[in-house]
């Protein structure tokens, strides 16, 4: 094999994304993974790609923010996107996937590449300053050797925090009480849903905003990701916060009865056996002992198995507008770049596509060609190319993709309707200024180089 003309630092969605795509161009890449001779407090093992909170890479409904993303990035040749397609789980409307055979599905793409190369071991500073090339997507759970080394090169970084739901077996549930819907009637019923009555809610919110919390180093709540809050954060707000949130009962009338509880709690299937399901919303930090204790008290899940409980974490990103040029590079290192939720942006599929942009830019370069940024009426352009810059405020705070990020329309719809038929006009925008852009002879001189077509 040829001498690896990219470096990739982190075997996670966007590293991964990005050494498939650079070898797309018919660039060499070595993936370089840490794990498992130095583990994170999240991961397990050394699988690459490896999802660590929910299984879900949420809808694929075009008019939902997170369903057009999808359509935008298949447009582009996204390659994580058709690997988990292949390894869905039934989870409605929504892209779930049983997580082992996405990570193996994965690995085995990029082994079977002949211009990847995967190396095991930590990195701790890339030498870009050597002549070499390097795309730094080791993650919010970088190591400490290697965030101190980017810290000092960028100027400083920044950080929130991060939960993860627990996981229980479905062998442990009682479906005598449980039933299947998917709420709206969307999809299929593929959701196990747990009724609660007003006295059980209330009972449960009691005990889950008395429930002792795990203690975490340098926790500051004004630090937690507003996308990912502890189900104990949300509750704490007020006593019908989550009724009104991840336990909404709107949609899920239980079939036996016709009724709708006063709330409900749902599960998803996390493994293509349909054996594990995760407790949806229930992103956590209360102890171990306290989470078996008060995750019981839902109906149905009073004898139920904990596979996996739920964990805080402490994520690290830079500050992209301040630090990073629109290559994703430091300006006074530019053999180094960066791709991933260590950007800013928040998602399993936001990681993706940011490993697809960086990979793409990079290959731009390095093949001579030019290549204009995402349409900024793209989810692509709006998220990577324009919140990531906006320095508009003083703190970049990471944000998932959602349609709030795309300029308005010029003839918004209005009347009864209107929020459907706004979002249907975004993703109809959205897809067709994308497909004029790929056409474009830029676009298809890179794309020229596609080994793969």
């Amino acid at each position: 094999m040829a001498a690896a003309a990219v470096h990739v630092a982190g075997g996670g969605l966007a590293g991964c994304e990005a050494a498939l795509q650079l070898a797309r161009f018919g660039i060499p890449v070595t993936l370089h993974e840490m794990r498992p001779e130095r583990g994170t407090p999240a991961h397990r093992g050394g699988a690459l790609a490896q999802i660590v909170c929910s299984n879900s890479l949420k809808s694929v409904v075009p008019t939902t923010a997170s369903g057009l993303f999808k359509a935008e990035l298949e447009a582009a040749g996204c390659r994580l996107l058709e690997i988990a397609r292949a390894c869905a789980v039934p989870a409605g409307a929504a892209l779930a996937v049983d997580k082992d055979d996405f990570s193996a599905g994965v690995e085995a793409r990029l082994s079977e590449d002949p211009l990847i190369e995967i190396a095991r071991g930590e990195v701790t500073a890339p030498a870009a300053d050597d002549g070499e090339t390097w795309i730094v997507a080791t993650g919010p759970l970088t190591s400490e050797a290697l965030r101190g080394r980017l810290e000092a090169l960028a100027g400083g970084g920044l950080h929130f925090f991060d939960a993860i739901a627990p996981t229980v077996t479905l062998e442990s549930l009682d479906l005598d009480i449980l039933y299947r819907a998917a709420r709206y009637d969307r999809g299929e019923a593929d959701y196990l849903n747990a009724p609660l009555s007003v006295d059980a809610y209330r009972d449960f919110h009691a005990a889950l905003t008395s429930a002792a919390r795990a203690e975490v180093h340098d926790f500051d709540r004004s630090f937690l990701f507003a996308g990912c809050q502890p189900v104990e954060e949300i509750a704490d707000s007020g006593p019908e916060t989550l009724a009104f949130g991840p336990l909404r009962p709107v949609g899920l009338a239980d079939p036996r009865t016709g009724e709708r509880p006063h709330a409900v709690v749902q599960l998803r299937q996390e493994n293509r056996e349909g054996t594990l399901y995760g407790l949806v919303g229930f992103q956590t930090r209360l102890t171990r002992a306290e989470q078996k204790r008060v995750f019981r008290m839902i109906p149905g899940l009073e004898r139920a198995e904990f596979v996996r409980y739920g964990q805080l974490h402490r994520n690290f990103y830079l500050d992209t507008p301040r630090v990073l040029d629109r290559a994703f590079a430091l300006p006074a290192t530019p053999g180094l770049r960066f791709a991933g939720q260590v950007t800013g942006v928040e998602g399993y599929v936001e990681s993706i596509a940011s490993g697809l942009t960086t990979a793409w830019i990079l290959a731009a370069e390095l093949l001579g060609k030019a290549l204009p940024p995402w349409p900024s009426d793209t989810l692509l352009g709006a998220l990577l190319h324009g919140f990531l810059f906006d320095a508009t405020a003083p703190r970049l705070s990471p944000m998932n993709v959602n349609f709030g990020l795309l300029p308005p329309l010029a003839d918004a719809p209005r009347g009864r309707g209107a929020r459907r038929r706004r979002r249907e006009a975004l993703a109809q925008r959205s897809l067709s200024s994308l497909a004029r852009h790929l056409r474009t002879p830029a676009l298809q001189r890179l794309l020229a180089a596609d080994s793969t077509r």
